[in-house]
């Protein structure tokens, strides 16, 4: 899992092309966002947390449809079936490559997306990084899982958001509440359903993409 890891990591770290494409996008969206609607408007953290989440969906969508494209232009998928090792520490390894990404993403542009909307009335909690980890690590563990099926088609870039999206939807309501409520400083017990639901959403689709990848390898 860990080779998939620092491979992914180092290809990433020579070419730049994930998390300057990711980047972008996301500035992009911030930007539209800042300059289209009124300012009275933007500067609630339930706003925040509604464009980060908006952002991290559309610019993760590009990042993860490019999650498995080397492997399959360059030949290397059939390595990756023949390799002898568990298929699901390779499912792992790509999800916690892709996690990492959209982590960093989203450390870079949360106090962007407060600073160019003048956020107001914010006052974070431990839950917050707690919420971002777990609302992005579904997103990682859904957006990895359908990537690999969607690569070896030509259409994957329309494939991955037509089987992503409507799976990731209570999802992104989960991590948009918590978010909003980490960021206004309210308590755990606010918001304890919803922190559960992001967590069982994690480990239910982690488990299935550990198990489920194995089949899709071999497709």
């Amino acid at each position: 899992m860990w080779a998939i890891v620092r491979k992914d990591l180092s290809i990433e770290r020579r070419t730049g092309e994930m998390i300057t494409s990711l980047f972008l996008l996301a500035l992009l969206v911030i930007l539209l966002f800042a300059f289209s609607l009124e300012p009275a408007r933007l500067r609630g953290p339930e706003f925040v947390s509604g464009l980060l989440w908006t952002t991290l969906l559309l610019a993760g969508t590009l990042t993860l449809n490019r999650s498995f494209v080397l492997e399959r232009e360059l030949g290397a998928w059939t390595a990756l079936a023949l390799a002898p090792v568990d298929r699901g520490s390779i499912y792992l390894g790509k999800t916690m490559a892709n996690l990492i990404f959209l982590l960093t993403a989203a450390v870079l542009l949360l106090p962007l997306i407060a600073l160019l909307l003048g956020t107001k009335g914010i006052a974070p909690t431990p839950l917050l990084p707690v919420s971002i980890f777990l609302g992005v690590l579904g997103i990682a563990a859904i957006g990895t899982l359908f990537s690999a099926m969607a690569s070896r088609t030509r259409a994957r870039e329309i494939l991955l958001p037509l089987l992503s999206f409507p799976i990731l939807a209570p999802l992104l309501i989960g991590a948009a509440r918590t978010t909003a409520a980490g960021l206004a400083g309210e308590e755990l017990e606010q918001i304890g359903s919803w922190m559960l639901l992001l967590g069982g959403f994690d480990v239910v689709f982690l488990t299935a993409g550990w198990m489920a990848f194995d089949y899709v390898l071999e497709d």
